[in-house]
């Protein structure tokens, strides 16, 4: 008996390493629900396009990714929710121009883009709206330009928040202009519009996917498209470069997905790699047209590069516009 007991304890002194090393290996990514944080409220561009995505994850990874809206301080919150959030791929961001690549160049931001987050994968690029209600007295662009810089200070514009994507944008088409107004900022886009057709404030410049609806309604009137091309997502509106007189104006926007930076790189490479299938059905493409997006994924080395790119190129024009938020 004692020589038996001597021989199990040596087994299980000898299996004990092998079995610590094996409980303390992470179970298989995903077993659990996993959440998409969306830093704005629900009918804003980057919320729409975060569900596309979280159900596409959900149906090629077979565990639920669960839209979660976090909106305020111009997406801030929401994406330095997951800038401190674990990295375990169970808190993913759907990230968007502003809080990414404006809200730093204009304020001090709770998280620094590249020191906090992982690239995975940057799905398309779109253009915004500079829009008016029908009744507005410009008909076209120049018209727009040439009464505003008539009446400083007269005319007011909303954007979805302090930093955000619309804010910048219509604040770097206001400079490029000479435009002088009011900046009314809302929680998002559907507030910003619906105080736009209540006639709160007099002009937007506004995604596809929240301005679009209104205006096949005929409820609001595009004057120009933000990018220096035509684009095929908006037939018969005029670049604001060439509509406005403004050359060199040519800014879209990006919508991507971004991880804690100390997510596993298994992890990473699966969600690019889930992504890159998903995007590729014809179906996915669709759905995107459907809410004002060509899907053109970037991944992560690329996404990287953009990022840089936009900061290089609109630091400099913000700094020296003196565009703060306020």
């Amino acid at each position: 008996m004692h020589r038996r007991t001597l021989l199990a304890a040596g087994a299980a002194l000898a299996a004990g390493p092998a079995a610590a090393q094996s409980a303390a290996q992470p179970a298989a990514w995903p077993n659990r629900t996993a959440r998409m944080i969306i830093p704005w409220p629900p009918g804003q561009s980057t919320d729409l396009q975060g569900r596309l995505v979280a159900q596409l994850l959900t149906q090629r990874l077979g565990q639920n990714v669960v839209p979660e809206n976090r909106p305020g301080a111009g997406g801030q919150i929401g994406t330095d929710f997951v800038a401190k959030a674990p990295p375990d791929g169970y808190t993913m961001l759907a990230a968007s121009i502003g809080p990414i690549t404006f809200s730093p160049l204009v304020q001090r931001t709770p998280y620094v883009v590249e020191r906090d987050f992982a690239p995975v994968m940057a799905y398309g690029l779109s253009p915004y709206m500079l829009l008016v209600r029908p009744d507005f007295p410009a008909r076209t662009a120049r018209d727009f330009v040439r009464l505003l810089l008539g009446s400083p200070g007269k005319y007011s514009y909303a954007s979805s928040g302090i930093g955000g994507a619309q804010h910048l944008l219509t604040a770097v088409f206001n400079a490029q202009a000479g435009i002088d107004a009011l900046h009314v900022p809302f929680q998002g886009s559907g507030p910003a519009m619906a105080a736009f057709l209540g006639g709160q404030v007099d002009y937007a410049i506004e995604t596809i996917a929240a301005g679009g609806p209104l205006v096949k309604q005929g409820a609001l009137r595009p004057l120009g498209s933000t990018m220096a091309k035509p684009s095929a997502l908006l037939p018969g509106i005029p670049p604001l470069a060439e509509a406005a007189d403004l050359p060199g104006y040519d800014i879209g926007g990006w919508n991507g997905l971004l991880l804690p930076v100390a997510t596993p790189r298994p992890i990473l490479d699966r969600l690019q790699a889930e992504l890159e299938a998903g995007f590729a059905t014809q179906e996915m493409k669709d759905r995107f047209l459907s809410i004002g997006v060509e899907l053109d994924p970037i991944g992560p080395d690329g996404f990287r590069a953009l990022l840089r790119k936009e900061a290089a190129l609109f630091g400099p024009a913000i700094r020296q516009m003196g565009i703060r938020a306020e």
